[in-house]
């Protein structure tokens, strides 16, 4: 079995028998005993389980992250170079017909507006990421499943 996966066949073995009817139960004769040992081997499992897909999901989307991530910083050093000497060209372009002082603060000016909005853009993105879908549906089914074997 490859690291990262649990074998759960043997505790789902009786549930995967065609002969199962719902109202009689899978093992009459164990004793109580045993009936919660059981339990706890299964619940345990169950643990395991949600913890390692946790653990699979985590590790893939920060992998995923990190790409991004390095390849945002590389263009973004490149971007921010290219945009400060097209900023000083058109600075010094604009100080041609007007005084170099307001020629710099208009460039300045227009640069913070975009600033803001890249900002506002990115926080809006970065609010819609939803970590571990899978795993919280899971385990949401698994609390849903264990409710209604209690009644």
């Amino acid at each position: 079995m490859d690291r990262g996966q649990v074998d759960l066949t043997d505790t789902t073995d009786a549930m995967a028998r065609e002969d199962i009817d719902g109202a009689e139960p899978i093992d009459a004769d164990l004793s109580l005993g045993e009936l919660l040992s059981r339990l706890t081997d299964d619940f345990g499992d169950l643990v395991t389980t949600q913890v390692q897909l946790a653990r699979v999901e985590i590790k893939d989307e920060v992998a995923r992250a990190g790409r991004g991530a390095g390849m945002l910083g590389g263009g973004g050093v490149a971007a921010h170079l290219a945009l400060l000497l097209l900023s000083m060209a058109a600075a010094w372009g604009l100080a041609e017909v007007m005084e170099p002082g307001w020629a710099f603060l208009i460039i300045g000016a227009i640069w913070a507006v975009v600033a803001a909005v890249l900002v506002m853009a990115g926080r809006n993105r970065l609010s819609g990421i939803e970590p571990i879908p899978q795993t919280r549906t899971s385990v949401k089914e698994d609390i849903q499943w264990a409710r209604q074997q209690r009644t």
